[in-house]
């Protein structure tokens, strides 16, 4: 039973560990919250944005961002794990 768990069980894990670090990393991509972030600016200062919808959209931005952040830190430290 012990080697069937070593050849089949683990390097399944892995894979699904794998792809689930993938996942998160493109889920939670800071680079492109922060794209988004100066794109948000930039809309403002040229008039196509209003103020009210700026500070909305940069609220949710900043606060994506933050947990963007924790996931990436939690990814580095191996701390992630997948909940039943």
């Amino acid at each position: 039973m012990f080697v069937l768990d070593d050849l089949l069980i683990r390097p399944l894990v892995g894979i699904v560990d794998t792809i689930h670090t993938l996942a998160l990393d493109e889920l939670y991509d800071i680079e492109e919250i922060e794209d988004d972030l100066k794109e948000n600016q930039l809309l403002y200062e040229l008039g196509e944005r209003s103020e009210t919808e700026y500070e909305q959209r940069k609220d949710e931005l900043e606060t994506e961002l933050e947990i963007a952040r924790d996931v990436h830190e939690e990814l580095a430290s191996g701390r992630v794990e997948v909940k039943k």
